[in-house]
């Protein structure tokens, strides 16, 4: 029994590992250094190495993981939580009386989750008399720890941060004072001393108030609307996804008509996609567009796209590439994501209320799992997606799948007059939700999940939509 249990465990740590990104270790070693020598965490490849040291030192075991969702959760990789049993309201719960991360080493974290990579550049400038010579910083985390090192920055002086914060962004102070303020009040747990920092960035509002002030739009007078990619996957090792060029071609003609500089790939391998999103990633001309748009077409899987060898790609993965620390060209700026695969097997079924009854409070529908997970949480994000998580989505082998004719069909309607995205995505979801299969037992619910700040409207084109475009011929 206890082999199993053990089994088990080491499972559910390998599978949580697997879906950790470069970014994401380095940020468990960073939230570790109080833990675990230093020495070991410069020998830590991947997550499970730290997993492993973490285990050594009887700070995680399968009687207890907190430590573990803790970190997580100071990560943000919230989706994760569930494969050891928490939820994100669970460990928010209990960190007051289990969390080991000290408030000292979250608002370090915290401060290198906001400096950008020309902010980077900035500092590294500001400093040079205190560096040394030639030393290249791969990031905020490493220039944080080299501080650390060198003695410059201490839980008791952070000095420095506060020289730094003053000079080149003065709103970052207020994570600082947020910390000064903790410690003088001695206060357990560092989150509870700024629970509302940047939730302007995260595309939420702090109080009532600001939710009552009208919703300023987007800038979208640039020279340029932007980039379109489209990702069209069509031939799998063992599957055609026959109908998605009608996808692909009414997509190019619908975001060509808005302004769009579109390219479209076809039939890409998993490292492909990464590749691709790598080579964008680090476009100069992002700095003249007023947005940045990519539409994926292929199947998929809960949180994930496959590629054409048929390996997954983390959603989330292909998103982060766009931060803006990693993408300041596209910082401040709309990102929106469209995705057209399933995210799971399960199916669907209508159900069938009376027109002057209540709805019922129970539904058939699965669960929905909130798309946040798959999304940087910092501002300017959309993503749609075609179904909610763990349901398949449907494609007609002529005419396209549903969610994209329906996308389509929107955009050319209600751009014109002006609508903003969520609106018009939400009559997208009202579209999708009416059609059901031939067999009269299946249907279908895209789910959007944003952080957006402000509305998102395109610019009226001056033609017609390509329908009456195409009507005219």
């Amino acid at each position: 029994m206890e082999n199993d249990v053990s089994l088990k465990f080491h499972q559910q740590l390998l599978l949580i590992s697997e879906n950790l990104v470069t970014e994401d270790v380095a940020a468990l070693k960073f939230l570790c250094t109080d833990l675990l020598q230093l020495s070991k965490l410069e020998g830590v490849k991947s997550a499970a190495d730290i997993f492993r040291l973490l285990m050594a030192q009887e700070y995680l075991n399968a009687e207890d993981t907190f430590l573990l969702a803790e970190l997580l959760f100071r990560i943000k990789c919230h989706s994760l939580l569930e494969k050891l049993g928490y939820t994100k309201e669970k460990v928010q719960e209990r960190l007051h009386e289990k969390g080991r991360v000290s408030p000292y080493r979250q608002m370090l974290y915290e401060l290198s989750e906001n400096i950008t990579n020309e902010m980077l550049k900035e500092i590294i400038f500001l400093l040079q008399n205190r560096l040394p010579k030639r030393w290249i910083t791969p990031s905020a985390l490493d220039l944080l720890t080299l501080l650390e090192k060198q003695g410059l920055l201490t839980k008791d002086n952070v000095q420095i941060l506060e020289y730094i914060c003053k000079t080149l962004s003065p709103d970052l102070l207020e994570i600082i004072d947020c910390y000064k303020k903790a410690k003088d009040n001695k206060a357990a747990n560092f989150t509870q001393g700024f629970p509302e920092l940047n939730l302007e960035q995260h595309g939420e509002f702090s109080n009532v108030e600001k939710e009552s002030k009208t919703i300023s739009s987007y800038k979208m007078d640039g020279p340029h609307t932007g980039f379109c990619l489209i990702i069209n996957n069509v031939n799998f090792n063992s599957s055609q996804r026959k109908g998605s060029c009608k996808d692909a071609e009414q997509l190019e003609r619908v975001f060509t008509w808005l302004g769009l500089d579109v390219r479209t790939y076809t039939d890409l391998t998993s490292g492909d996609i990464i590749n691709l999103m790598q080579t964008w990633q680090h476009v100069q001309d992002h700095k003249d567009r007023n947005c940045f748009i990519c539409c994926i077409l292929s199947h998929g899987k809960s949180g994930a796209i496959y590629g054409t060898d048929d390996k997954l790609v983390s959603i989330r993965m292909l998103t982060t590439h766009f931060t803006a620390k990693h993408c300041p060209q596209l910082a401040a700026k709309p990102k929106l994501f469209f995705i057209q695969a399933c995210q799971g097997n399960n199916i669907q079924h209508p159900v069938y209320v009376d027109t002057d009854g209540p709805t019922p409070d129970s539904c058939p529908v699965p669960e929905r799992v909130s798309l946040l997970e798959s999304i940087p949480e910092e501002a300017d994000f959309l993503l749609g997606m075609a179904t909610v998580d763990g349901c398949v989505s449907f494609r007609h082998i002529e005419e396209g799948t549903w969610y994209i004719q329906a996308l389509c069909s929107k955009l050319q309607l209600l751009v014109p007059r002006g609508e903003d995205i969520l609106s018009i995505l939400t009559q997208v979801n009202e579209d999708v939700a009416k059609r059901v299969s031939p067999s009269g037992r299946k249907k279908q619910m895209p789910q959007p999940a944003y952080t957006l700040r402000r509305k998102f409207i395109f610019p009226i084109p001056m033609a017609p939509p390509p329908s009456e475009q195409h009507r005219g011929f």
